[in-house]
């Protein structure tokens, strides 16, 4: 067992309980050597879009007729208005058709240009935007409590503001022109929540929104009864034409890190590195880490995940539990204000919550979410289903993550009940370990073998998940604690903490049934282990890849995408935002050189459409990379959208690093075999300037959101920085912007 204790990470390794956002400091920046390819391009990339400050550029998608939407996800609250608030838009003036052109977008060298949306052609137009009224007289992106109660006037810790971070969305056309139809859109919180709104193309390339009969489908009782969802992230539409939304639910890890189950077993010494998803009942659970800190002092680790368990008492609100009553007279050791009083159910039970979310009949009424319990539980970031209607791929957001695959075993439309959809999740193992060690990122194709996990039917899982519903934070503490909570909670919430840590949370699966379902697996195969067994891998998924050795080491498995109606010989793209911690260190299956700056990989697939290798097409620049190298490269690539042409759309949420300015771009990346005569472009760091652009050094004009042009040149480089805000860190930080009176999450 890798031993993570605060001291360790602290010295070893800022990066590793920081995060990105600590990219200014030396220890980074003496771990980052320059590594070589880093950055480079196989084909060419160009700035289409920089977005307003402080946000990512989440959401893009593109329609049968070229328009390209894409969401303005938490911007600095000191922009100009309107790009001071959150909103979903899109590109008029400019369409996306095949072979369409354009002139790179300059480097935004102003506070004004930084303070915007700024686009390559036309201009970036809002449809809807933070606190607009919707239909039933809601508000946009908020969820409400069954009593009609905005989740936003109850107390506990927060996820995130609500209505500030409108992620993926896709348009689902009620015609053949794809001029109307509905855009769905997800919104990362807790209770998460999609939004549809029916929108509509008019003259001269102008989209409306009809915002009185937009819904926020988390308040309809077909989602709520499901348990709601948590994390929205990305998402995409089936090839059956229905909307597909990723649960983000970072809360997930079991133990952290490289750590495994079967680590912590038996007669472990210290800490057993505890993640998240075992304290999910605790009261006030977010405060966990804090916690640890002062139990264990030196030999206190990073609780993988723990700020996402952020919202889980507001997600117990959303589905009905009585919030604490301040007024109520309570025993002395109970502290309302703090929110330590335990919540009674209903409570969030964590195996709900992760899932690929179906919503059936997207034009109805109400549309009809059906989760896919059998694809297994992570942070899912996006799903990637192909065109046989069976094989879906799968990214998890995070440190040392996985990549999944699950393959129904018929086409997933042809089952008349969803729930009855049956297949078998596998997770990847990367087998050239020795070939790839210790090379740089873009030299190294990975190979990859699938590994299966387990078979099961989606009403199988949702039974077995059911089992869990009635545990709440009461549970946590008559568990695990020998003093009565209602006579010191405080007491009572140490002890229960302090076994939960060393046993195990005793109210879900246990460590020991974890570990005998690896053994079972190992001596009879994945179909044989015993019946009370088969929920391991579909409810922990994470833990058991680790126990049967498939590589959960990827940092951070981001975005995943192929064109509709991929067939075998087309590529499905896989974008890694940062390219260290598991992928960089000397454990594993994964042991390349470090980049910061992330990577592209892509994949062709096969007469099966399987995947097998994940080939480097785009690599990032060091964190050391000066602005003159950093400036027009990829950086942390997050959502990737592939258009029908086989270019991709790249969005970052960036760090800053080596850049001149603080805002995060959208690139089209055009593959070297689309481009006339092109070859792979970049410079090894050092070498001199890496830009893939048209550029190449001059000028760079491109036409902004209020359709004039700005050029930027050498001598504009230097952009001011101070309105840059703090990204929160991936390994758990969770950073607070004062004057934006929001909390910016991610991992």
């Amino acid at each position: 067992m890798v031993e993570f204790t605060r001291r360790q990470l602290m010295a070893t390794s800022v990066a590793a309980t920081l995060g990105a956002s600590v990219s200014a400091s030396g220890a980074l920046q003496d771990e980052d050597a320059d590594t070589p390819k880093a950055p480079s391009v196989k084909g060419e990339i160009k700035r289409f879009a920089t977005t307003a400050l402080g946000a990512e550029v989440t959401g893009p998608e593109v329609s049968a007729n070229g328009t390209l939407f894409f969401s303005l996800q938490h911007p600095s609250r000191k922009n100009p208005a309107p790009y001071n608030k959150a909103g979903i838009g899109y590109v008029r003036g400019y369409e996306f058709t095949e072979g369409s052109e354009f002139d790179a977008l300059g480097v935004p060298s102003s506070n004004e240009a930084q303070g915007r949306v700024r686009v390559a052609g036309g201009s970036y137009e809002l449809l809807a935007q933070e606190g607009d009224n919707i239909g039933g007289n809601e508000t946009l992106g908020m969820p409400v409590t069954p009593d009609n109660l905005a989740v936003e006037e109850y107390p506990g810790a927060r996820y995130g503001n609500f209505g500030y971070n409108p992620d993926c969305n896709r348009l689902i056309p009620t015609n053949e022109a794809e001029t109307r139809g509905y855009l769905f859109t997800n919104w990362e919180e807790s209770p998460g929540n999609v939004t549809r709104i029916p929108v509509s193309r008019k003259g001269k390339g102008r989209w409306e929104a009809d915002l009185r009969n937009a819904a926020n489908l988390a308040n309809t009782e077909a989602l709520r009864s499901i348990g709601g969802t948590r994390i929205n992230c990305y998402g995409d539409i089936s090839p059956w034409g229905t909307y597909l939304s990723a649960e983000e639910d970072y809360a997930h890890p079991r133990v952290a890190l490289t750590t495994k189950v079967s680590d912590v077993v038996g007669d472990s010494k210290g800490p057993d590195h505890r993640g998240a998803a075992q304290f999910y009942n605790r009261p006030n659970p977010s405060s966990i880490q804090e916690a640890v800190d002062r139990y264990y002092g030196d030999n206190a680790w990073f609780v993988q995940g723990y700020w996402a368990l952020a919202g889980l008492e507001i997600q117990a609100y959303y589905l009905g539990a009585e919030a604490v009553d301040e007024n109520q007279d309570l025993s002395s050791d109970v502290d309302p204000k703090t929110n330590l009083r335990p919540l009674g159910s209903p409570y969030p039970n964590p195996y709900r919550y992760g899932h690929i979310v179906d919503f059936r009949q997207p034009a109805a009424e109400t549309p009809q979410p059906v989760k896919y319990h059998a694809m297994g539980r992570a942070a899912w970031e996006c799903p990637d289903v192909q065109s046989d209607e069976k094989t879906v791929y799968l990214t998890s957001d995070g440190d040392n993550k996985g990549l999944y695959k699950f393959v129904a075993d018929r086409p997933i439309p042809s089952y008349d009940d969803p729930t009855d959809v049956a297949g078998t999740l596998y997770a990847a193992k990367v087998t050239n370990q020795q070939a790839a060690a210790d090379n740089p990122p873009a030299e190294v194709p990975l190979e990859i073998e699938w590994l299966e996990m387990g078979h099961a039917t989606n009403r199988e899982v949702e039974s077995w998940i059911a089992e869990y519903d009635d545990v709440n934070q009461v549970d946590y503490l008559e568990t695990h604690a020998e003093t009565d909570w209602k006579q010191d909670i405080q007491q009572a919430l140490e002890e229960a903490d302090r076994t939960v840590v060393k046993q195990g949370n005793q109210n879900y699966i246990s460590d020991r049934d974890i570990v005998k379902w690896a053994r079972q697996y190992d001596q009879r195969g994945p179909g044989n282990v015993d019946e009370e067994l088969r929920r391991v891998p579909f409810l922990e998924t994470r833990a058991a890849a680790k126990e049967i050795d498939a590589t959960v080491e990827f940092r951070k498995s981001e975005g995943i995408d192929s064109r509709d109606g991929a067939q075998p010989g087309d590529y499905v793209y896989v974008g890694i935002s940062e390219v260290n911690d598991g992928m960089s260190d000397s454990e594993g299956d994964i042991n390349v050189d470090r980049v910061d700056g992330g990577l592209v990989y892509r994949a062709t697939l096969e007469q099966d459409y399987n995947i097998s290798t994940l080939e480097p097409v785009i690599v990032g620049p060091d964190a050391t990379d000066p602005a003159d190298v950093a400036n027009d490269a990829l950086l942390n690539i997050d959502n990737v959208f592939v258009m029908n042409d086989g270019r991709v759309l790249c969005c970052e949420d960036a760090d800053q690093y080596g850049r001149s300015f603080p805002n995060d771009c959208m690139y089209v990346y055009t593959p070297a075999e689309l481009t006339s005569g092109a070859t792979e472009t970049g410079t090894e760091t050092g070498d001199g300037d890496a830009r893939t652009t048209a550029e190449d050094g001059a000028a760079a004009t491109g036409t902004t959101a209020d359709g004039e042009g700005t050029t930027a040149t050498a001598d504009e480089a230097t952009a001011t920085t101070a309105e840059a805000e703090t990204t929160a860190a991936d390994q758990g930080t969770t950073t607070a912007a004062a004057d934006d009176e929001t909390t910016t999450t991610t991992e």
